[in-house]
């Protein structure tokens, strides 16, 4: 079984905030003089839409490339295309980056990037845009603009028997639970046990990775997996049908859910615009959905693409 990444850490906003040189000239004649297509594997052929590409920035439009910056590997949302490769990539937020460029008449341009320095790069205008799972949140938003793509909260994994019942966090209690160490679930367990549980706590077993907090259900060593949605998705994706990952009517993404967004510097606000305008135009003819289903990954769709939709 593949190791799973532990949540995508947050980035130090340590560099003072940068003065970058702003996009306008919007030109309707301009965004359409690209007329880029991509075809995106397994999912079908994505083309221009005129009215999402009319938004585009004239500088932008006049380049015909929209940069990106990532951090590979971070599976599912970004890998690098082959091993040794470290210049060409894939992925849920690829296949998305690529599709929606596309339909603003543009080309998609990846590079690699250090985590830590994707915010400082976006701030010095090495790139437009930064993408990769990233969590849209409070504090990046004082840097940052983002489109937000997705959302994932906690999830519950369970055996596939799911012996003990289990349907959501109030029926943890009395339940033993593996959880990775030093995880924010270790934390919403222990609210959830201290407010709905009384004399049948939830009794938590912290575990250094996700890997091991999987095997631990599989040894009959707790009864329910809890991590990001994501990671378990991916995790019962690759065993087998060994495992579950529960769904909960009233949290479709997960509890706590944040969301996953593509950053766009706040002086690029027209570029972000035109962005969310051509994911939006990929909900409403279907290719969205082909893209989430393609790398397994509709739990943590959304109905809607917004923009600084942080919760914290």
């Amino acid at each position: 079984m593949h190791s799973i990444p532990p949540a995508r850490p947050a980035f130090l906003l340590t560099a003072a905030l940068a003065t970058a040189v702003a996009l306008s000239g919007c030109s309707t004649a301009d965004a359409a003089k690209t007329s880029a297509t991509a075809e995106i594997k397994g999912v079908g052929t994505v083309s221009l839409n005129q009215g999402a590409a009319s938004l585009v920035p004239g500088p932008v439009a006049s380049a015909g490339t929209i940069r990106f910056a990532t951090n590979a590997p971070y599976e599912p949302f970004i890998a690098f295309a082959s091993e040794g490769v470290t210049d060409k990539f894939k992925g849920l937020d690829y296949d998305l980056a690529v599709a929606v460029s596309a339909t603003l008449g543009l080309k998609a341009d990846f590079q690699q990037q250090p985590f830590d320095g994707l915010v400082p790069g976006l701030q010095a205008g090495k790139y437009d845009a930064i993408v990769g799972g990233i969590t849209d949140n409070k504090e990046r938003q004082a840097v940052a603009t983002f489109v937000d793509y997705s959302a994932s909260g906690t999830g519950i994994l369970v055996l596939k028997d799911n012996a003990g019942g289990i349907s959501d966090l109030k029926s943890l209690c009395g339940k033993t639970v593996a959880v990775q160490k030093a995880t924010k679930q270790v934390g919403l367990l222990a609210t959830v046990s201290a407010e709905s549980c009384g004399s049948a706590p939830i009794a938590v077993t912290e575990y250094p990775q996700n890997t091991d907090a999987f095997n631990a259900i599989k040894a009959g060593k707790a009864e329910a997996f809890v991590a990001t949605k994501v990671n378990l998705v991916d995790i019962a994706s690759k065993v087998d049908g060994q495992a579950t990952v529960l769904e909960d009517k009233s949290a479709p993404n997960g509890y706590h859910a944040t969301p996953n967004g593509v950053g766009f510097l706040k002086s690029q606000s027209k570029l972000a615009a035109a962005f969310q305008s051509g994911l939006k135009e990929l909900m409403a003819d279907g290719i969205y959905a082909k893209i989430m289903k393609k790398w397994g990954q509709e739990p943590i769709s959304i109905k809607e693409a917004t923009i600084d939709a942080a919760i914290d």
